[in-house]
């Protein structure tokens, strides 16, 4: 069973049709590379995912539960939003990390909120936050920051300021980590150290799915490929039979002038 089903994802604004029919799964463990042109529609999709934006039709099955049927979404309270998205975590192009707190902070921030919705004793609220404190150093650990825990945004680098982000999308553990674009904010010599740092998660059993214009990177570290183009799904396989063996002429005139571009 997959651990992420996609079934008839549609999202308009307006009478501008953005996605106009996602189909797609996802299994425990693989990372996903979405690629193509801008206004192409892959951004939508993640926010669809994260529930910053409602899809206008389709649904969404984590582990072959509907978390998410459009046909029902009056029904859904503010809560219930915020409860399902906490099945995806999501990493921004421009960091988006809050430059009055510490690093440390950035990402027990979430969690700690998490706190409020649960009953718990004083003592039982101390245990948690030292929970949660520990598990954040974890992570920061994780993406080679441990010195940075008590600094703030404004002294890190544009590369370490993603890192943090990425660590802050994994504090609530979600089941699928999503990037947008993580590296377009980026000089290219930082952009190196992000991209290893989303790799290694790929050996930690980490499910992702990533929107990148990095196609190296997409090539060499996805199990999937899914190239979108006007709203839909225009060709999606392995890296190989994308990248080698593209059979949409619109692939091929995508990834011709990626080559030339970079």
């Amino acid at each position: 069973m997959a651990l992420l089903e996609i079934k008839n994802i549609r999202k308009s604004f307006g009478k501008t049709e953005v996605l106009k029919g996602i189909d797609f799964a996802l299994e425990k463990g693989e990372v996903l590379s979405i690629i193509g042109s801008s206004g192409s529609g892959k951004t939508t999709l993640l926010r669809c995912l994260n529930f910053l934006e409602e899809p206008d039709l389709g649904t969404i099955e984590i582990d072959g539960n509907v978390i998410y049927d459009a046909e029902q979404k009056k029904k859904y309270k503010d809560s219930d939003i915020r409860n399902k998205r906490l099945h995806f975590g999501l990493v921004f192009q421009s960091f988006n990390l809050f430059p009055q707190y510490s690093v440390l902070d950035n990402i027990t921030l979430a969690p700690k909120m998490r706190l409020k919705e649960e009953k718990l004793t004083a003592e039982q609220k101390k245990t948690r936050i030292e929970e949660i404190n520990a598990h954040a150093k974890k992570l920061l650990e994780q993406v080679g920051l441990t010195e940075k825990a008590d600094c703030y945004p404004c002294q890190l680098s544009g590369g370490q300021q993603q890192r943090v982000a990425i660590a802050r999308a994994l504090a609530l553990s979600p089941d699928i980590l999503c990037f947008d674009e993580p590296t377009s904010a980026l000089d290219p010599e930082l952009t190196g150290e992000v991209l290893r740092v989303i790799k290694d998660l790929k050996s930690t059993d980490c499910t992702m799915i990533v929107v990148t214009h990095e196609m190296e990177f997409a090539k060499n570290v996805s199990d999937k490929v899914i190239f979108m183009a006007n709203g839909i799904i225009e060709e999606t396989g392995t890296p190989s039979e994308v990248f080698d063996a593209p059979k949409s002429q619109l692939t091929q005139a995508f990834l011709q002038k990626s080559v030339e571009t970079f």
